[in-house]
């Protein structure tokens, strides 16, 4: 008798046989173009450090030289005798000055000395003076006057040293500010500081009484100089003290 397959013993017996498939060779990759390194980019911290030190690096380079005050002033020193008009310095007396000095202050390098007359030392008592050649109105320079124990008033002290000098005169009438203090030195020494502020120019005095005398030493500028030099200026102002 013929034997009939049913169409599902024959998917049972399909399923049940293993099949064995041979593996397909690997594929060769398609040649690849060169790899390019790539640098990492700099960190936020870096690219900020960077521009900082850009940045110091052209000020420097831009920044112009410092102005005459800021600069690295020198100074000499200057030894003042407070001689008579008939008897100092240049016109008899003793030549060492130094030996023979009551005051005493710096001058920046490159300043000259004025040389003062006889008439002039007699009339307001200007016993050495030097400026600045660049410009001359800006100056230092010293008077005396003896018959002096003790200082009087700052005020009137103030007063009586523009009855001397014009331009004290008139820069104490135009001035916006007229400042005065006191003080002493390492030796106790009673010295008053003025400081007046005009519309054209800078004065500082600084005043004080010794041997008899009273000395008084002005710096003077006009105010695109002060503006300029005030470092220097205060320098010369604070560097007078009387010796001996």
């Amino acid at each position: 008798m013929a034997t009939i397959f049913s169409p599902s013993a024959v998917l049972s017996s399909s399923s049940s046989t293993t099949t064995t498939t041979t593996p397909k060779p690997p594929l060769t990759p398609p040649p690849t173009k060169p790899h390019l390194t790539i640098p990492p980019s700099k960190s936020p911290l870096n690219l900020a450090t960077t521009v900082a030190a850009t940045a110091l690096a052209t000020t420097i380079l831009t920044t112009s030289t410092p102005p005459y005050s800021l600069a690295d002033t020198t100074y000499k020193l200057y030894y003042g005798t407070a001689a008579s008009a008939a008897n100092y310095g240049g016109y008899g007396g003793n030549s060492d000055k130094k030996a023979s000095a009551e005051y005493i202050y710096d001058v920046p390098e490159g300043w000259k000395e004025k040389q003062v007359s006889k008439i002039q030392k007699g009339t307001n008592g200007t016993d050495s003076e030097f400026y600045n050649p660049k410009k001359k109105s800006e100056k230092e320079y010293l008077t005396f006057l003896e018959g002096f124990p003790r200082l009087a008033p700052k005020d009137v002290i103030l007063n009586n040293l523009a009855l001397s000098e014009v331009d004290l005169q008139d820069l104490i009438a135009s001035a916006e500010s007229v400042n005065s203090e006191e003080r002493k030195d390492e030796k106790g020494q009673l010295y008053y500081v003025y400081e007046i502020d005009g519309i054209g120019g800078h004065s500082l005095i600084s005043v004080t009484c010794a041997k008899n005398k009273l000395y008084a030493h002005f710096v003077n500028a006009p105010n695109p100089e002060w503006n300029k030099d005030q470092e220097t200026l205060r320098h010369i102002h604070e560097s007078f003290k009387t010796v001996g």
